[in-house]
């Protein structure tokens, strides 16, 4: 049986069509991705939860297509209309999942089916699902005559949770980004499913990146900021807690415009024209500190508010900011690259032998082994190494490197 399920037009396309005749009610859709029903009526603040739109069309030509908005249902992932109003004999009926575009049906930008379900598909066969993972752990490692005779399935569904948490930290490609733009207040919130950031970066006019570096011992955003009074004591409120007050550190920090004089301190070297007219600062950067000597900026992290907090001068500044999921936070994100599934069976397998009661310490041994050396792969296969570019850029390195 084959592994595809879905048709080149469901899946790029996000759509699949049927035919009526006149008495059938119910229309049963095939794609990997399940339709999601809120309401039909989309006057309805449910309606909104709907990740496809219905179409129906008498010729089936381009221009012909009007949302249905009548009453329907969906069950089990069929289109269901109700008794008595079955689509005509010969009618066409599109399901159409939303689309960044969206799609092809609907006459008018109100009709069409905009969102990224569609998109959120693409790729999907280099992974399985959590479910999938779990439901072929069952079949393949619990039974007679197996390692492990029962289990419950709950203890299955935890040790391949916290396996997919340690595995999104340094070996599945579990990097995500967001494109933000910095606001006047200098802070942005951190992403709902951030664990650690990987990389901030500016981008130019030209869509270049520009990695912006942490400040390090730079400057700080403090975790207390109590109000004291004259005498330099905390005061507290009524029910007797410290009041706190905006960071006086911080509001310095994003009042400079160090960013600039850095910019200014290069531009020195030019011209009104723009002509290099040589090292006007020559020798007087002697001994300058490597991590402080740069002009794309800076930023620090707010422990206790949950932001980022960037240099004065970044305003409005477009970046991107990389950081680090666990894999976990939305139900989406649960599922497992084929490349590491071998290595996530290990894992659960280990987990569930070497907590159980008056198992051989050899068995345990061997599993953990096992496990290290399955993880092992799993990195060299997701670390997607590639003979030519690694050539390409070995090529420049021949220069000797002098620190």
């Amino acid at each position: 049986m084959s592994l595809i399920t879905e048709t080149n037009q469901q899946y790029y396309q996000g759509t699949q069509g049927f035919r009526g005749d006149g008495s059938t009610l119910s229309f049963k859709t095939t794609f990997d991705t399940s339709l999601v029903f809120g309401s039909w009526d989309p006057n309805n603040v449910n309606y909104a939860l709907n990740n496809f739109k219905l179409y129906l069309s008498s010729t089936g030509i381009p221009g012909d297509w009007l949302e249905y908005t009548s009453s329907f249902s969906v069950n089990n992932n069929s289109i269901v209309f109700p008794s008595g109003l079955a689509p005509a004999n010969g009618m066409y009926i599109v399901v159409q999942l939303k689309v960044l575009d969206g799609g092809q049906y609907g006459n008018t930008d109100a009709e069409k089916a905009y969102g990224q379900t569609v998109e959120n598909n693409y790729g999907s066969y280099s992974y399985i699902s959590l479910n999938d993972a779990i439901e072929n752990f069952m079949v393949g490692y619990v039974g007679d005559g197996k390692l492990i005779q029962t289990v419950k399935k709950s203890d299955v569904l935890f040790h391949a949770k916290r396996a997919l948490q340690e595995f999104s930290y340094d070996t599945l490609k579990s990097i995500k980004s967001a494109e933000l733009t910095i606001p006047p207040s200098l802070t942005l919130v951190l992403p709902q499913d951030y664990v650690n950031y990987v990389k901030t970066s500016w981008i130019d006019k030209a869509g270049v990146k520009h990695v912006i570096y942490p400040t390090n011992n730079l400057t700080m955003s403090p975790y207390y900021t109590q109000v004291q009074d004259s005498k330099g004591v905390p005061t507290q409120d009524n029910f007797g807690e410290d009041i706190e007050g905006t960071s006086i550190t911080q509001e310095r920090w994003h009042e400079n415009n160090i960013q600039q004089q850095a910019v200014d301190d290069f531009n020195i070297n030019y011209n009104n024209n723009g002509e290099w007219i040589g090292y006007v600062n020559w020798g007087e950067l002697y001994g300058a500190d490597p991590q402080y000597s740069q002009i794309n900026g800076w930023f620090n992290l707010n422990e206790r508010e949950g932001k980022m907090s960037f240099a004065g001068g970044m305003v409005n500044q477009l970046i991107i900011l990389e950081y680090i999921s666990d894999g976990l936070a939305y139900d989406t994100d649960t599922k497992v690259p084929k490349l590491a599934e071998e290595a996530l069976y290990a894992h659960i397998l280990h987990a569930i032998i070497s907590t159980r009661a008056y198992q051989p310490e050899y068995l345990v041994q061997r599993l953990r082994r096992e496990k290290s050396s399955k993880l092992r792969n799993a990195k060299i296969r997701l670390s997607n190494i590639k003979i030519e570019e690694i050539t390409q850029v070995m090529r420049g390195k021949y220069k000797w490197i002098k620190h």
